[in-house]
C-alpha cells in the first residue's frame, strides 16, 4: 500500500539519521579523549627532561630547585671530623734513666726505618692528641758529621716519646772562616720561622746527649737550662751562671732577650752572655733536677777555625750595653741552600767575616 511504504521510509530516515548522530558524538568524544592524554604525555616528558637536567651536588650545601617545587637544602653526610684532645702535661709514653753510648756505627738509614713516623725535614707531631708546644730544635753545625748520626739516633725516638710538634734543623756555616755559633742560632730561628708557627726552640750542641727522656725539650715560664749534668763535669753544674749544651726559649723570652750575641766569634763567651741577657730582662734560669738532667758529651778535639776567643771576657762584661743593638734585631745573613733530608732540615749559611 501507498501509505505504508511512506510510512516505513519515514522511519527508516528517522533512525539513519540518529545513527549519524551517535556516530558524529562517538568521534567528538574519542578525539577530545585522546587530545586531553596527548597533552599529559608531553607534560610528564617535560617534567622528566627538566629533571634529569638537575646538577647533582655532593659534599656541598648548595640549594638545588627544579623549578617545580621549593628549593630544599640538600643533606650532606659526612663523618665529623673529631678534634684530638690536647696530649697530657707529661707524656705516658716516657721511660726514664737511658743508656748512652758512642761506640757503635750510626746507619742513618735504619735509623729512618726506625723512626717511620718522622716526616722529610725531621718534622713530626702526635697522631693520637694535640701538642702542647710546637718545638723548633736548631743545631749550630760544621765539621761534625758523625756527631749529628749519634743525636739523631738518640734524640728521634724520645722527642716522639715526649709527644712534641717539632723539627730539627741543622744550621751550617759555609766556608772556612772562624765558627760563628751564636749567629747561626739566630738564623736558626729566624728560618724555622718561616717555614711553621713554632712557640718554642730548643738550641742543642751537636755533641750533648740526654740520658733522661723525662728531660723534656719543651719552653717552661722561664728559660730552661736542660744540659744540667755532664758527664764531662762529672754530672755536677760547673757553675751557677752556666746556660749551655742544650737550652729552650719560648719565642717571648727570646726576644726578650733580642736573641743571641752576633760578635762572638770562635770558642768560649757566648753561652755566658746569654745567661747576663736572660738575668738583664729579668728572668731566672729553671732546671730539672741533677738526676734527670744527666747528659753525655761526645768526646773530641776542638775543631779547626773555633780557636778560643781572645774578647771573649770583655764582650762579656759588657752585655748589658750590648744586648739591645746585638741580637735578632741586626743579624745579618745568607741562605745557599735548604735540603729536606729523611731525618733533619740542613740550611746551608754564609754568616760573614770577624
Amino acid at each position: 500500500m501507498p501509505g505504508d511504504s511512506s510510512v516505513n521510509f519515514s522511519v527508516l530516515h528517522r533512525i539513519c539519521k540518529l545513527v549519524v548522530l551517535l556516530c558524529f558524538l562517538h568521534i567528538a568524544v574519542t578525539v577530545v579523549f585522546y587530545v586531553r592524554s596527548f597533552d599529559f604525555r608531553v607534560a610528564f616528558v617535560q617534567n622528566q627532561q627538566s629533571n634529569y637536567n638537575i646538577p647533582m651536588f655532593r659534599n656541598t650545601n648548595r640549594v638545588v630547585s627544579s623549578g617545580l617545587e621549593p628549593a630544599k637544602e640538600e643533606k650532606v653526610l659526612e663523618q665529623p671530623v673529631k678534634k684530638l684532645e690536647k696530649c697530657p702535661e707529661t707524656s705516658p709514653l716516657l721511660v726514664g734513666p737511658l743508656r748512652v753510648e758512642f761506640n757503635f756505627s750510626v746507619d742513618l738509614e735504619l735509623v729512618k726505618k726506625e723512626n717511620p713516623n718522622v716526616q722529610p725535614g725531621g718534622r713530626f707531631k702526635p697522631k693520637d692528641c694535640e701538642a702542647l708546644q710546637k718545638v723548633a730544635i736548631i743545631i749550630a753545625f760544621r765539621y761534625r758529621e758523625e756527631h749529628l748520626k749519634y743525636w739523631l739516633h738518640y734524640l728521634h725516638p724520645i722527642l716522639q716519646r715526649q709527644q712534641l710538634d717539632y723539627g730539627v734543623y741543622v744550621i751550617k756555616q759555609d766556608g772556612n772562616d772562624t765558627f760563628n755559633k751564636c749567629r747561626l742560632l739566630n738564623t736558626g730561628y729566624a728560618e724555622a720561622l718561616k717555614e711553621y708557627d713554632y712557640n718554642c726552640f730548643v738550641f742543642n750542641d751537636v755533641d750533648v746527649i740526654p740520658m733522661d727522656d723525662r728531660n723534656t725539650y719543651k719552653c717552661f715560664s722561664q728559660p730552661r737550662h736542660l744540659a744540667v749534668s755532664l758527664d764531662k763535669f762529672n754530672f755536677r753544674l760547673p757553675y751557677v751562671q752556666c746556660f749551655g749544651g742544650a737550652t729552650s726559649l719560648s719565642k717571648e723570652q727570646y726576644l726578650k732577650i733580642n736573641g743571641f750575641p752576633n760578635n762572638y766569634w770562635g770558642w768560649g763567651g757566648e753561652d755566658d752572655d746569654i745567661y747576663n741577657r736572660v738575668v738583664t730582662s729579668g728572668m731566672s734560669i729553671s732546671r730539672p733536677n741533677s738526676e734527670i738532667g744527666k747528659c753525655r758529651m761526645i768526646r773530641h778535639n776542638r775543631d779547626k777555625l773555633n780557636d778560643p776567643n781572645p774578647q771573649r771576657f770583655n764582650r762579656i762584661a759588657h752585655t748589658r750595653e750590648t744586648m739591645y743593638k746585638d741580637g735578632i734585631n741586626s743579624l745579618k745573613y745568607q741562605v745557599l741552600s735548604i735540603q729536606k733530608l729523611d731525618l733533619f732540615t740542613t740550611i746551608t749559611v754564609d754568616v760573614g767575616k770577624p
